[in-house]
Protein backbone atom coordinates (compact mmCIF):
# COMPACT_ATOMS: atom_id res chain seq x y z
CA UNK A 1 0.00 0.00 0.00
CA UNK A 2 1.71 3.34 -1.26
CA UNK A 3 1.22 5.66 2.07
CA UNK A 4 1.29 9.15 1.35
CA UNK A 5 2.73 11.64 4.50
CA UNK A 6 1.80 14.99 4.53
CA UNK A 7 4.29 17.42 6.61
CA UNK A 8 2.39 20.48 6.50
CA UNK A 9 2.79 23.64 8.50
CA UNK A 10 -1.36 23.88 9.15
CA UNK A 11 -3.35 27.01 8.99
CA UNK A 12 -3.49 28.22 12.99
CA UNK A 13 -7.41 28.16 14.03
CA UNK A 14 -9.15 27.60 10.50
CA UNK A 15 -10.62 24.23 10.13
CA UNK A 16 -12.01 25.30 6.64
CA UNK A 17 -8.02 26.35 5.24
CA UNK A 18 -6.64 23.07 6.69
CA UNK A 19 -9.34 21.32 4.91
CA UNK A 20 -8.28 22.75 1.27
CA UNK A 21 -5.00 21.48 2.64
CA UNK A 22 -6.29 18.22 3.09
CA UNK A 23 -7.78 18.39 -0.05
CA UNK A 24 -5.11 19.63 -2.14
CA UNK A 25 -2.50 16.78 -0.64
CA UNK A 26 -5.32 13.76 -0.68
CA UNK A 27 -5.43 14.62 -4.98
CA UNK A 28 -1.94 14.72 -5.31
CA UNK A 29 -1.08 11.50 -3.40
CA UNK A 30 -4.65 9.87 -5.30
CA UNK A 31 -2.85 10.06 -8.52
CA UNK A 32 0.67 9.06 -7.39
CA UNK A 33 -1.21 6.03 -6.68
CA UNK A 34 -1.80 6.25 -2.67
CA UNK A 35 -4.29 4.20 -0.77
CA UNK A 36 -3.57 5.97 2.74
CA UNK A 37 -2.35 9.79 3.19
CA UNK A 38 -1.54 10.84 7.03
CA UNK A 39 -1.57 14.23 8.17
CA UNK A 40 0.30 15.25 11.45
CA UNK A 41 -0.98 15.96 14.63
CA UNK A 42 -3.87 18.34 15.25
CA UNK A 43 -3.57 19.13 11.50
CA UNK A 44 -7.46 19.97 11.63
CA UNK A 45 -7.19 23.37 14.02
CA UNK A 46 -3.06 23.66 14.12
CA UNK A 47 -1.27 22.72 17.52
CA UNK A 48 -0.87 25.75 19.37
CA UNK A 49 -4.05 27.67 19.85
CA UNK A 50 -3.63 27.53 23.51
CA UNK A 51 -7.60 28.33 24.55
CA UNK A 52 -9.37 28.03 21.01
CA UNK A 53 -8.43 23.87 21.37
CA UNK A 54 -11.40 23.66 23.63
CA UNK A 55 -13.60 25.84 21.28
CA UNK A 56 -12.87 23.85 18.32
CA UNK A 57 -12.82 20.62 19.66
CA UNK A 58 -15.45 18.38 18.16
CA UNK A 59 -16.95 14.55 18.33
CA UNK A 60 -15.02 11.98 16.84
CA UNK A 61 -18.04 12.01 13.83
CA UNK A 62 -18.26 16.03 13.99
CA UNK A 63 -18.62 18.28 11.53
CA UNK A 64 -14.62 17.89 11.02
CA UNK A 65 -15.02 14.17 10.28
CA UNK A 66 -17.55 14.86 7.72
CA UNK A 67 -15.36 17.31 5.59
CA UNK A 68 -12.65 14.37 6.00
CA UNK A 69 -14.59 12.00 5.22
CA UNK A 70 -15.94 13.34 1.90
CA UNK A 71 -12.19 14.23 1.05
CA UNK A 72 -11.32 10.58 1.30
CA UNK A 73 -14.65 9.13 -0.32
CA UNK A 74 -13.81 11.46 -3.39
CA UNK A 75 -10.49 10.96 -4.27
CA UNK A 76 -10.60 7.40 -3.23
CA UNK A 77 -7.80 6.71 -0.20
CA UNK A 78 -8.09 6.39 3.76
CA UNK A 79 -6.99 9.24 5.74
CA UNK A 80 -5.52 9.43 8.92
CA UNK A 81 -5.09 13.29 10.66
CA UNK A 82 -5.22 14.56 14.26
CA UNK A 83 -8.14 16.61 15.95
CA UNK A 84 -9.07 17.96 18.93
CA UNK A 85 -11.77 16.09 19.87
CA UNK A 86 -14.38 16.12 22.94
CA UNK A 87 -15.79 13.49 24.34
CA UNK A 88 -19.84 13.55 25.53
CA UNK A 89 -21.18 14.27 22.20
CA UNK A 90 -22.94 12.67 19.67
CA UNK A 91 -21.10 8.60 19.11
CA UNK A 92 -17.72 7.57 19.58
CA UNK A 93 -17.26 4.58 17.59
CA UNK A 94 -17.91 2.61 21.05
CA UNK A 95 -15.82 4.42 23.11
CA UNK A 96 -18.06 5.70 26.14
CA UNK A 97 -18.14 9.33 26.72
CA UNK A 98 -15.88 10.42 29.85
CA UNK A 99 -16.90 10.33 32.96
CA UNK A 100 -18.56 13.93 33.68
CA UNK A 101 -18.06 14.60 29.33
CA UNK A 102 -17.22 17.14 27.34
CA UNK A 103 -13.28 16.41 28.05
CA UNK A 104 -10.31 17.65 25.38
CA UNK A 105 -8.48 14.92 24.12
CA UNK A 106 -5.66 15.06 21.51
CA UNK A 107 -7.05 12.67 19.02
CA UNK A 108 -6.25 11.26 15.61
CA UNK A 109 -8.84 9.38 13.61
CA UNK A 110 -8.57 6.97 10.40
CA UNK A 111 -11.09 7.18 7.82
CA UNK A 112 -11.68 4.77 5.08
CA UNK A 113 -11.46 5.51 1.00
CA UNK A 114 -15.34 5.23 1.08
CA UNK A 115 -15.29 7.61 4.14
CA UNK A 116 -15.90 5.39 6.92
CA UNK A 117 -14.84 6.06 9.91
CA UNK A 118 -12.07 3.24 11.10
CA UNK A 119 -10.62 4.41 14.02
CA UNK A 120 -10.21 6.96 16.57
CA UNK A 121 -7.07 7.21 19.35
CA UNK A 122 -7.11 9.47 22.29
CA UNK A 123 -3.26 10.80 23.04
CA UNK A 124 -2.15 8.23 25.93
CA UNK A 125 1.30 10.64 26.93
CA UNK A 126 0.71 13.89 26.87
CA UNK A 127 3.69 15.77 26.49
CA UNK A 128 5.03 19.27 28.57
CA UNK A 129 2.74 21.88 30.31
CA UNK A 130 1.12 22.90 27.15
CA UNK A 131 -0.78 19.57 26.39
CA UNK A 132 -2.08 18.40 30.18
CA UNK A 133 -3.04 22.02 30.53
CA UNK A 134 -5.26 21.17 26.95
CA UNK A 135 -6.16 17.90 27.38
CA UNK A 136 -6.86 14.79 29.54
CA UNK A 137 -5.16 11.64 28.36
CA UNK A 138 -6.26 8.56 26.55
CA UNK A 139 -6.38 5.17 28.69
CA UNK A 140 -6.49 2.79 25.21
CA UNK A 141 -2.83 2.27 24.46
CA UNK A 142 -3.45 0.01 21.13
CA UNK A 143 -6.30 1.04 18.63
CA UNK A 144 -6.21 -0.37 15.31
CA UNK A 145 -7.85 -1.34 12.02
CA UNK A 146 -7.84 -3.55 9.09
CA UNK A 147 -6.83 -1.52 5.98
CA UNK A 148 -5.85 -3.62 2.27
CA UNK A 149 -5.05 -5.95 4.13
CA UNK A 150 -2.94 -4.90 6.90
CA UNK A 151 -3.67 -4.19 10.32
CA UNK A 152 -3.21 -0.05 10.98
CA UNK A 153 -2.51 1.03 14.24
CA UNK A 154 -2.53 4.81 15.24
CA UNK A 155 -0.20 6.67 18.03
CA UNK A 156 0.52 10.19 18.16
CA UNK A 157 3.69 11.90 18.72
CA UNK A 158 5.33 11.47 22.14
CA UNK A 159 3.30 8.17 22.32
CA UNK A 160 5.99 6.20 20.16
CA UNK A 161 8.97 7.52 22.02
CA UNK A 162 7.77 4.49 24.91
CA UNK A 163 9.37 1.03 23.74
CA UNK A 164 6.15 -0.64 25.75
CA UNK A 165 3.27 1.39 24.00
CA UNK A 166 4.98 0.57 20.32
CA UNK A 167 5.99 -2.91 21.89
CA UNK A 168 1.89 -3.41 22.89
CA UNK A 169 1.32 -2.90 19.31
CA UNK A 170 3.94 -5.29 17.99
CA UNK A 171 1.97 -7.90 20.32
CA UNK A 172 -1.46 -7.26 18.81
CA UNK A 173 -0.30 -7.79 15.33
CA UNK A 174 -0.26 -4.36 14.03
CA UNK A 175 1.66 -3.92 10.75
CA UNK A 176 1.94 -0.23 10.16
CA UNK A 177 1.72 2.16 12.93
CA UNK A 178 0.72 5.77 11.70
CA UNK A 179 1.80 8.77 14.44
CA UNK A 180 1.03 11.81 13.53
CA UNK A 181 3.26 14.33 15.21
CA UNK A 182 4.18 17.86 16.09
CA UNK A 183 7.76 17.20 17.24
CA UNK A 184 9.96 20.44 18.04
CA UNK A 185 13.24 21.29 18.04
CA UNK A 186 15.47 20.02 19.70
CA UNK A 187 13.78 16.81 19.20
CA UNK A 188 14.89 16.12 15.94
CA UNK A 189 16.72 12.36 16.87
CA UNK A 190 13.16 10.88 17.46
CA UNK A 191 12.22 11.15 13.19
CA UNK A 192 15.90 10.46 12.58
CA UNK A 193 17.39 7.55 15.24
CA UNK A 194 14.41 6.63 17.28
CA UNK A 195 11.49 6.10 14.84
CA UNK A 196 13.55 3.90 12.46
CA UNK A 197 15.28 1.65 15.33
CA UNK A 198 10.94 1.19 16.91
CA UNK A 199 10.26 -0.56 13.25
CA UNK A 200 12.74 -2.65 13.50
CA UNK A 201 12.90 -3.49 17.22
CA UNK A 202 9.18 -4.51 16.66
CA UNK A 203 9.27 -5.76 12.83
CA UNK A 204 6.42 -3.37 11.36
CA UNK A 205 6.22 -0.02 9.51
CA UNK A 206 6.16 3.22 10.99
CA UNK A 207 4.93 6.06 9.40
CA UNK A 208 5.53 9.76 11.38
CA UNK A 209 4.44 12.33 10.52
CA UNK A 210 5.52 15.91 11.54
CA UNK A 211 4.45 19.84 11.48
CA UNK A 212 6.95 22.02 9.92
CA UNK A 213 7.69 25.95 10.70
CA UNK A 214 6.92 28.03 13.59
CA UNK A 215 4.00 28.58 15.89
CA UNK A 216 4.43 30.39 18.73
CA UNK A 217 6.67 29.30 20.52
CA UNK A 218 7.26 25.79 19.16
CA UNK A 219 9.48 25.19 15.85
CA UNK A 220 8.28 22.14 14.42
CA UNK A 221 11.21 20.15 12.84
CA UNK A 222 9.86 18.29 10.13
CA UNK A 223 11.31 15.00 9.03
CA UNK A 224 8.78 13.00 8.52
CA UNK A 225 9.65 9.09 8.02
CA UNK A 226 8.14 6.23 7.08
CA UNK A 227 10.44 3.42 8.57
CA UNK A 228 10.62 -0.15 7.24
CA UNK A 229 11.00 -3.26 9.71
CA UNK A 230 14.68 -3.33 8.19
CA UNK A 231 15.35 -0.09 10.75
CA UNK A 232 15.70 1.97 6.90
CA UNK A 233 13.84 4.90 6.44
CA UNK A 234 12.13 4.38 3.11
CA UNK A 235 10.76 8.27 2.87
CA UNK A 236 11.86 11.03 4.51
CA UNK A 237 10.95 15.20 4.35
CA UNK A 238 13.46 17.81 4.75
CA UNK A 239 12.52 20.57 6.61
CA UNK A 240 9.56 22.34 4.52
CA UNK A 241 5.72 21.67 3.68
CA UNK A 242 5.84 18.89 1.41
CA UNK A 243 4.22 15.30 0.90
CA UNK A 244 6.45 12.59 0.69
CA UNK A 245 5.81 8.81 -0.48
CA UNK A 246 6.45 5.26 0.22
CA UNK A 247 5.03 1.49 -0.33
CA UNK A 248 4.35 -0.86 2.14
CA UNK A 249 5.21 -3.96 1.64
CA UNK A 250 3.45 -7.06 3.11
CA UNK A 251 5.92 -9.20 1.45
CA UNK A 252 8.80 -7.31 2.49
CA UNK A 253 7.42 -7.49 6.69
CA UNK A 254 6.79 -10.83 6.26
CA UNK A 255 10.25 -11.66 5.00
CA UNK A 256 11.67 -9.13 7.45
CA UNK A 257 9.53 -11.13 10.54
CA UNK A 258 11.20 -14.10 9.17
CA UNK A 259 14.61 -13.23 9.26
CA UNK A 260 14.50 -11.00 12.48
CA UNK A 261 12.40 -12.86 15.00
CA UNK A 262 12.16 -10.34 17.61
CA UNK A 263 8.70 -11.03 18.74
CA UNK A 264 9.05 -15.01 19.04
CA UNK A 265 12.35 -14.81 20.39
CA UNK A 266 10.82 -13.11 23.62
CA UNK A 267 11.39 -14.30 26.93
CA UNK A 268 8.41 -12.24 28.87
CA UNK A 269 8.60 -13.73 32.13
CA UNK A 270 12.16 -12.20 32.67
CA UNK A 271 10.45 -8.86 32.42
CA UNK A 272 7.90 -8.46 34.82
CA UNK A 273 9.52 -5.95 36.14
CA UNK A 274 9.43 -3.34 34.16
CA UNK A 275 5.78 -3.01 34.26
Amino acid sequence: MRTALLQSSGRLGSVAENLKVLDEAAGRAAAAGAGLLVAPEMFLTGYAIGGEIARLAEPADGDGADAVAEIAARHGLAIAYGYPERSGERSEMGVPPAEGGGKVFNSAQLISAHGTRLANYRKTHLFGCFERDHFTPGDQPVVQAELDGLRVGIMICYDVEFPENVRAHALAGTDLLVVPTAQMHPFQFVAESLVPVRAFENQMYVAYVNRVGQEGEFEFVGLSTLAGPDGIARARAGRVEELVLADVDPAHLAASREANPYLKDRRPGLYGSLV
